[in-house]
């Protein structure tokens, strides 16, 4: 009848019990390893001022990868064959891919993302038909988040299978005011007007200057536009800050935009024909 401690001094007799000790060893050692390996790699891409997204990317990646390889390792001294494990492994894991494999394009697609960069944190973009300020790029999705404070989740596969429109990756950013004139006002004296107020907001762009276009000729009115160039981070404020100082220098001018017209001919064919265009013409009471 063996003891306890005849039972231990009979177990660590077997070579396969040390070979499974020694492995759970490596595989300890090996996961502490992978964090202290992976929060360096972190403070270097920190110091080399790699972006927030995909430095956290890059680190979850390499941690993953040596935890990977250190449980290969403790597996195959531990005398459990891994060829056959890595079989299995990967049949499964073909399954679950073909399950998955909307999922999985998610993935693909928010490692394009990261890797790509054709956005960042903090960026206004147009995305899938989608406007907001990027807050988040993750592996599984993006999150955006709007002018009236709601936030948009979006699959990642949809934002690279669409296009997309960054407001923000130029550092400026054009602000137009589109407004109408009569045929017979003065041109000249209007874009000049327009220019003054563009020149009286401070933090309207110099270069490159604003300027005032003829943009199209419609039934009875001409269709100008006071184009300006302003911080790209600025450009909602100072677009509804130029509308606001146009339209009280219109106020202060005593001037008014054109009324859309419209002529109509009334032909008389006959009594009962003119007895309604008369009623139609007669002014209610």
């Amino acid at each position: 009848m063996y003891t306890a401690e005849g039972w231990v001094v009979a177990a660590v007799a077997h070579e396969w019990v040390w070979r499974i000790l020694v492995g759970l060893g490596i595989a300890v050692v090996g996961v502490w390893l992978a964090r202290w390996v992976a929060r360096g790699f972190d403070r270097l891409l920190k110091r080399l001022e790699v972006e927030d997204i995909l430095r956290n990317f890059l680190r979850n990646v390499a941690y993953a990868i040596i935890v990977i390889v250190v449980m290969l390792v403790a597996l195959d001294y531990a005398g459990i064959p891994t060829n056959s494990l890595l079989a299995v492994l990967g049949a499964a894991g073909l399954g679950i891919g073909l399950a998955l494999k909307d999922s999985l394009s998610n993935i693909a697609s928010g490692v394009m993302l990261i890797i790509l960069r054709p956005f960042h944190a903090g960026d206004s973009v147009q995305v899938a038909g989608m406007e907001g300020v990027v807050e988040s790029v993750r592996i599984f999705q993006t999150r955006l988040l709007t002018t009236d404070n709601r936030e948009i989740i979006l699959p990642n596969s949809q934002i690279t299978t669409s296009p997309i429109v960054n407001y923000t990756v130029r550092g400026v950013r054009r602000a137009d005011v589109g407004l109408s004139m009569a045929f017979g006002d003065d041109l000249d004296a209007l874009r000049a007007m327009l220019l003054g107020v563009a020149s009286g907001i401070r933090e309207v762009k110099t270069e490159p200057a604003p300027e005032v276009v003829v943009t199209a000729l419609g039934d009875g009115h001409v269709s100008v536009q006071l184009r300006a160039w302003v911080d790209a981070q600025s450009h909602p404020r100072l677009q509804s800050a130029l509308m606001e100082a146009v339209l009280s220098e219109y106020h202060a001018r005593g001037l008014a935009l054109p009324r859309p017209q419209r002529e109509v001919h009334v032909f008389h064919h006959g009594g009962a024909a003119a007895d309604v265009a008369d009623a139609l013409l007669k002014p209610a009471l």
